[in-house]
């Protein structure tokens, strides 16, 4: 990964990564997600969801909201 960028979101499903993704993007917030899941084994690893370093608070912040 690139300098700049932390992951802010982890979890094993895609499509929660994608609708958080979404959530940011609604922000203004750039997200990258990348997918650590193993392709034979779908129980193995993680989708991390990384945006830039200026945005981390404001996107942790809706994280928490998202989780709930």
């Amino acid at each position: 990964m690139e300098k700049g960028w932390v992951k802010v979101y982890t979890t094993n499903k895609m499509f929660q990564a994608e609708i958080f993704k979404r959530v940011l993007e609604d922000h203004e917030i750039k997200t990258v997600i990348i997918n650590k899941m193993d392709s034979s084994y779908r129980s193995f690893g993680e989708i991390e969801v990384y945006v830039k370093d200026d945005h981390v608070i404001r996107a942790k912040m809706l994280a928490k909201e998202f989780d709930s």
